[in-house]
């Protein structure tokens, strides 16, 4: 990945590069990423048999690069398998506020965490702002880096 190939703060820009994100990155808790094979086959269910599908292997070279220049069909059927907006795609804002989210779904997978969150619902504003303040000191101690979502939790608003 060259410098020109993400924000300024590392994320990614290139289509290639966000459709990678969502494949690592949004799948079943219950087991791995989907195949080229099953987003294909999604997104031909979802058009109803109109003919509006994507090949496997067309999904495949968007993801590696090969392909760089998607239709918006293209976009808004990859967008809406994965459930993500089609401005994911198009709009560096979106994405950013995307992939946010999608590392908040990430971490609630753990059902540790889920449990955590759960427990903060109803604290007061002043009460989970310490709470935020102690988990941040103990991933310090524990070698883990800092604000792992940054700007998903804004206890001011």
């Amino acid at each position: 990945m060259t410098e020109g190939d993400v924000t300024e703060g590392g994320e990614p820009r290139t289509f290639a590069q966000l459709l990678d994100y969502l494949f690592k990155e949004v799948h079943p808790e219950s087991r791995g990423p989907y195949t080229y094979a099953e987003v294909a086959e999604g997104i031909r269910e979802a058009s109803g048999g109109q003919g509006k599908g994507l090949t496997a292997s067309a999904i495949q070279q968007l993801r590696t690069g090969v392909k760089k220049n998607p239709t918006m069909h293209t976009i808004k059927a990859l967008a809406d398998f994965f459930g993500v907006p089609a401005g994911y795609f198009v709009d560096e804002e979106a994405a950013h506020r995307t992939r946010a989210e999608i590392a908040v779904l990430a971490a609630m997978r753990d059902q540790n965490v889920r449990t955590v969150a759960l427990r903060a619902n109803g604290l007061s504003t002043e009460t989970l702002q310490m709470v935020t303040a102690v988990i941040e000191q103990a991933r310090i101690l524990e070698g883990l880096p800092g604000e792992t979502t940054p700007n998903t939790l804004n206890l001011d608003d």
